[in-house]
């Protein structure tokens, strides 16, 4: 898995680097409660999502060795492989809707399945991920990939104020089903 990575279609979206335009597309999504907590962010309603926010949120991507941007017809979040161990043929999966219209439909079970097919494809045994135990619809999701869960660390993360354990999920490559 390297830096040059190739695009990744399915039937309503490309996984793909970033582009220019994404900054702008990103810009204009700004900043929503739901997300943010689901990311284990505390949301403040008076702060402002400014063009270096944006800037900053598409840079991180850029700077990834195996990143892609989720495209939907324009930029609605991005999906990545990271703490790539080549010896023990494992990774981390993380993954990030920015556009509320786009939650819920699908969109990240069809990317998620493109990186693990990808993942898997290369010889990867094992892909992880780590969820917040509220965040019930991301688990119904990584579920629909395959992902099963594993363990959870109690109080592992502070959301606005109050603790959330973690629940680690992982799927095997012969576990993976595409379809």
């Amino acid at each position: 898995m390297t830096a040059d990575l190739p695009e990744l279609r399915s039937a309503r979206l490309i996984l793909r680097r970033p582009i220019p335009q994404d900054v702008e597309t990103r810009l204009a999504l700004g900043r929503h409660r739901e997300i943010v907590e689901a990311y284990g962010g505390t949301f403040d309603p008076n702060a402002t999502f400014t063009r270096g926010d944006a800037e900053a949120a598409i840079r991180f991507i850029e700077q990834q060795n195996c990143a892609w941007v989720i495209d939907a017809g324009s930029f609605v979040g991005h999906v990545r492989l990271h703490n790539i161990d080549r010896q023990d043929k494992r990774a981390t999966l993380a993954i990030g809707i920015d556009n509320l219209a786009y939650l819920g439909k699908g969109y990240g079970a069809e990317a998620i399945k493109l990186v693990l097919g990808y993942a898997f494809g290369r010889g990867l045994h094992r892909v992880a991920l780590r969820v917040l135990s509220s965040n019930s619809r991301a688990i119904a999701c990584y579920r629909k990939c395959g992902f099963v869960e594993e363990g959870r660390e109690r109080e592992a993360a502070l959301v606005n104020g109050a603790w959330q354990d973690d629940i680690v999920m992982g799927v095997l490559d012969r576990e993976f089903d595409p379809s």
